[in-house]
């Protein structure tokens, strides 16, 4: 959403404003009964100094527009949230900015911004945990010139943040041997072997099968080693989630479902995910990765029945509820 500062503008007196307006009412209690001209001279100089920085201050606002980017954030995780800036004066530049959300103290920085011209500025924020995050007010703000006031523009620029949950968490040893590398049953009557061709050889990640290890490979780098095969022939990869009422196991196994999910997709198998009242049909690729992430941070706590059984049977289902029909033995956090 692109925005343009209008007024009400609001302005805060700084530590060296207020030493200045003090110093404004000394000199005119003391030029008052003793008339010294230098004592008018100067409470002249100190109020132009006061009213040239309005006057600056708000010239810099006046040619600025806003345009948040989409934002991207894993749950405790730092993401970026940019800013792009552009000054649409045709004469006059834009200082000292000051770019944020005004419900969290992080501010992105410009220091120059050139008549006609358009940065993007950047901050980084956390959010402790996944789920859907309302971003409201947006306040552009400068001290410019004399740092003595802060002037600042506050407007509505509502934009929803999608956090997803962590998908890093250590996978169960025996997750990798449950989800298989098992063959449709196309491939499985032509004899195929389970595991597809052969891809290429790769560093070790977790949860990777042992089976798979490349023992040669993995003396002579001194790291270990696996073997990758071609998902070709692999039947899809159903993923149930029966998070349970309470929320901190909840979570956990939000996070553990999130990270068996992008483990197998980054495999290139196709996964599906039936959560308890949404499914997700199998796919492989990006595409998918991300609305699976998507809808686990869209995912609400509370009591709720299992998941349906995926076709066939089969399956991999992170409960914490217990078992559910139609599923294997559930895989706890």
């Amino acid at each position: 959403m692109r925005l343009r500062p209008q007024p009400p503008r609001r302005l805060r007196v700084t530590r060296s404003g207020w030493t200045l307006a003090l110093v404004a009412v000394g000199l005119g209690l003391a030029a008052l009964p003793t008339g010294n001209n230098l004592l008018y001279l100067l409470l002249g100089a100190v109020l132009g100094l006061i009213g040239l920085s309005g006057v600056l201050s708000e010239a810099v606002l006046r040619g600025v527009q806003v345009e948040r980017e989409p934002v991207r954030a894993v749950a405790g995780r730092p993401a970026r949230v940019g800013y792009r800036v552009r000054n649409v004066h045709r004469r006059w530049p834009s200082y000292v900015l000051e770019i944020g959300e005004r419900d969290h103290p992080a501010r992105a920085f410009v220091a120059y911004l050139a008549p006609g011209t358009a940065t993007v500025a950047t901050l980084v924020r956390t959010w402790p945990r996944r789920g859907v995050v309302r971003l409201e007010e947006l306040v552009v703000a400068t001290a410019f010139p004399f740092g003595l006031f802060v002037k600042e523009l506050r407007f509505r620029a509502p934009q929803e943040v999608l956090v997803w949950p962590r998908y890093d968490r250590p996978l169960p040893r025996d997750a990798a041997a449950v989800a298989g590398h098992r063959p449709t049953p196309t491939a499985a009557r032509a004899g195929r072997a389970t595991r597809g061709e052969f891809r290429a050889l790769r560093d070790y990640r977790p949860g990777d099968d042992v089976r798979d290890v490349h023992w040669r490979s993995t003396a002579r780098r001194g790291r270990p080693v696996v073997r990758e095969y071609d998902p070709e022939g692999e039947a899809p990869l159903w993923l149930g989630l029966w998070p349970g009422p309470d929320p901190e196991r909840a979570e956990a196994a939000i996070e553990l479902a999130a990270s068996l999910a992008v483990h197998w997709l980054t495999r290139g198998r196709a996964v599906g995910l039936r959560l308890p009242h949404r499914t997700l049909p199998p796919a492989p690729g990006e595409a998918q990765r991300t609305a699976l992430l998507d809808a686990l941070a869209r995912l609400e706590l509370g009591a709720s029945p299992p998941p349906p059984p995926p076709p066939g049977g089969g399956g991999l289902l992170v409960s914490t509820a217990g078992p559910a029909p139609g599923w294997p033995a559930p895989l706890a956090p």
